[in-house]
């Protein structure tokens, strides 16, 4: 498989892992780049969890990406339209899920 040029899930924007990565896989997708079994899974599994929890719907991130915005302006219009979470909500999310 060729590399499309997709960041690392770890990656933050924002402070939030994977979101460039689903924007980079959005991007690529949009340009013909993205190799078919990346494409299977768009909007699903860890794209699905994330816009699940900033309260928007994937749709609504590819429209943001396809208008050529930056992946801090997508990241800050999403919490306008969505939930912005706060430092105690993220905090309990990650303990949560050690303690699981």
């Amino acid at each position: 498989m060729k590399n499309v040029g997709l960041r690392s899930p770890s990656e933050q924007v924002g402070g939030f892992v994977y979101f460039g990565r689903m924007v980079d896989q959005m991007r690529a997708h949009a340009s013909g780049q993205l190799p078919p079994d990346y494409q299977a899974n768009l909007g699903k599994g860890l794209d699905e969890l994330c816009v699940n929890f900033l309260g928007v719907s994937y749709n609504l991130v590819v429209q943001y990406v396809s208008e050529g915005l930056s992946d801090e302006a997508i990241l800050q219009s999403c919490f306008g339209m969505g939930h912005r979470p706060s430092e105690a909500e993220i905090y309990n999310l990650h303990v949560e899920r050690i303690h699981a």
